[in-house]
């Protein structure tokens, strides 16, 4: 697994949650709910990068 997938997935949550909290103080919707699609992206991918390490690790 690649730490830079890691790393970007993290920071794909990170701007998520930033425009999820900008969403709830401006009151727009839309900033809400893209700021919460981006957050389960991110848990997506550290799934997946999870499933890679543990094929790996079988595979090793």
């Amino acid at each position: 697994m690649s730490l830079e997938d890691r790393a970007k997935a993290t920071a794909k949550n990170v701007e998520g949650k930033a425009q999820e909290a900008l969403g709830n103080i401006t009151g727009d919707p839309e900033d809400k709910a893209e700021g919460k699609a981006k957050q389960a992206e991110s848990e997506v991918r550290h799934g997946m990068e999870d499933v890679k390490d543990n094929v790996k690790k079988k595979l090793d």
